[in-house]
């Protein structure tokens, strides 16, 4: 079994570019050309990157690129149209598989399209639509440049959470655990001063934006200030102060979901934040490459 280089890309959260790279230095064991593209082993492992010596040159390659997208803005429509489309359903599937919804990548593209699946839940058909209507809101707000308040959290949240009307944008009022992981959400009195606090720390923090976001995603899932979509809201939010400071939205996987779970236990039973930031870095990193090149085009 073989896979393409864009599905490559995919899996291991690296550009197009770096994974043809990496074929012809022949770094990826078993890829061979074919043509144009590359053959290159389904079972094939990601190989180590070595650009990179430490976070903080990975922050600072993240920074340059950043500089030079800017040089290439402001992005006509069509340019913006072509880099969201496929992002929107991708994102809309992989931050919903998270949390169990059962939609292929392919049957999430046909719902959001208008069409209905057949024998899959109601409730997978709703999370899918309203997931794209709130990352449609949330790219309102980074046009108007709104500032992240609990307000604005409560209207992402009220988006997200279609299926349960009664929940939708309201703390929580209950006792939670989360199944398997080493932490346990604050009570529900505690959730306002907690949001209110997490809000403050975030906005005086004068760390680098991925350092301050994964150290708020965390935190932010730790109070876990509703009684279910926290997930997405928190993903979304990321999203949201991400493309406020000019950088391109992210789109966690499903297949790094363990990756995804062990950041937290290791921020909560370590203290160690740098897993979370690590795999934000990298998608960042990703996203940044794909779009300079898709603008070279």
């Amino acid at each position: 079994m073989f896979m393409t280089v864009k599905q490559a890309s995919e899996k291991w959260g690296i550009s197009d570019r770096r994974v043809r790279v990496l074929c012809a230095e022949g770094k990826i064991s078993g890829a061979y050309r074919e043509g144009r593209g590359w053959k290159i082993p389904a079972d094939a492992r990601k190989p180590a990157d070595g650009r990179f010596k430490s976070k903080e040159s990975l922050l600072a390659q993240i920074d340059r690129k950043k500089v030079e997208l800017d040089g290439r803005r402001p992005l006509t429509a069509g340019e913006a149209a072509r880099l969201n489309e496929e992002f929107i359903v991708e994102y809309t599937y992989n931050s919903n598989a998270i949390e169990g919804n059962t939609l292929t990548l392919r049957e999430t593209d046909l719902v959001l399209r208008g069409l209905t699946i057949d024998r899959k839940p109601l409730k997978d058909h709703m999370e899918a639509v309203s997931h794209k209507e709130a990352f449609d809101f949330i790219c309102e707000l980074v046009k108007d440049n709104v500032l992240i308040s609990e307000s604005i959290i409560k209207q992402i949240h009220y988006l997200v959470l279609a299926d349960k009307k009664e929940d939708r944008g309201i703390y929580r009022k209950v006792p939670v655990r989360i199944m398997g992981a080493q932490h346990e959400p604050v009570q529900p009195y505690l959730i306002e001063p907690k949001m209110k606090q997490l809000l403050q720390d975030f906005t005086d923090s004068s760390e680098h934006i991925v350092t301050r976001l994964a150290r708020f995603h965390i935190e932010f899932e730790g109070i876990h200030p509703f009684i279910d979509g926290n997930g997405r809201t928190g993903r979304l939010l990321v999203n949201l102060e991400l493309m406020k400071a000019g950088f391109p939205p992210i789109d966690i996987k499903f297949t790094d979901r363990i990756a995804y779970y062990n950041a937290f236990d290791e921020y909560h039973s370590k203290h160690n934040l740098s897993a979370m930031e690590t795999l934000f870095a990298g998608y960042i990193n990703a996203r940044l490459d794909m779009y300079l090149d898709m603008l070279q085009d």
